[in-house]
Order: structure tokens, then sequence, then C-alpha cells
């Protein structure tokens, strides 16, 4: 069965939101403590969205779940610890994480184009909402420590 373009659109946003929080989980030895606790809290709740949309996409757009690129994940994975070795792993892990909400926020660009069904239309706008509130979190992680 193909996918009509607003499923296509939803698909993405669903998956840059399943592989944002598969890469903060494999992650989380990499972290400093302090930062491990700071972003918990965005990721549990990114976890409850990603259910809920889910939920929603199968009911109101007809989308079934989808497989995980499991090669991609490994792709990433290894790259990551490729970049520790140059730089601080904390930052590193920081970095890879603003990219996967730039990814996000793409993703939710383009659903945003396309008609939504009533219900998912909070539910997308809160992500919105909450990925510009990890990617603001994240920045301010990312300015250098002073001692």
């Amino acid at each position: 069965m193909f996918l009509d373009n607003r499923q296509v659109a939803m698909d993405s946003v669903l998956e840059a939101l399943a592989d944002s929080i598969d890469y903060f989980q494999d992650n989380l030895e990499r972290l400093r403590p302090s930062l491990r606790e700071t972003l918990k809290p965005h990721y549990e709740g990114r976890a409850k969205t990603l259910q809920k949309l889910q939920e929603l996409a199968r009911r109101h757009l007809k989308l079934l779940p989808r497989d995980a690129d499991v090669e991609r994940d490994d792709y990433m994975w290894l790259w990551s610890r490729l970049k520790s070795f140059v730089g601080n792993e904390s930052q590193v892990v920081i970095g890879e994480l603003l990219e996967q909400e730039r990814v996000l926020m793409q993703a939710l660009a383009t659903l945003y184009t396309h008609p939504l069904p009533n219900p998912l239309e909070p539910v997308v706008e809160q992500c919105w909402k909450d990925c510009r509130e990890l990617i603001r979190e994240l920045y301010r992680q990312q300015k250098p420590r002073r001692r």
C-alpha cells in the first residue's frame, strides 16, 4: 500500500522522534551525570508524545507502525563514537542531539504543510514546542562551563 504525502510526512515525524529517543538512550553513559539528569525528563516526555502520535496516526491517518532502520542506527552510533576521539564526549553527544532536533523540526515543518485531523493538531503543536525547549536546553548545555 502506498502512503499519501500527509502519511509520509507523519511517518517522518514518528521516525525522527523514535531516532532521537533511541540515540539518547544509547548514549546515556557518554553524558556527564548532571547533563543526563537534565535531559532525561525531555526524552521521557518525548516517549509519551511518540506513543500518543503513533496511536493517533493509526486511528486518524490509517498509518501502521514501521520497522526502525537498524543499519542507520548502527552507522549513527559508530560515527558519533569516532567523533569522540577528537572531542569532548558530552559535547559530541550534544551536537548529535541538536542535529536530531533539526531533523525533527524539518519533519514537523513538512507535516504542518498538510491538513491534520483535529485530534492530531494539539499533539503536533506540543511536540513542536517541546522540541524548541529541548533545543534551548541543549544550547545552554553546549556553552563552555566556567570553573
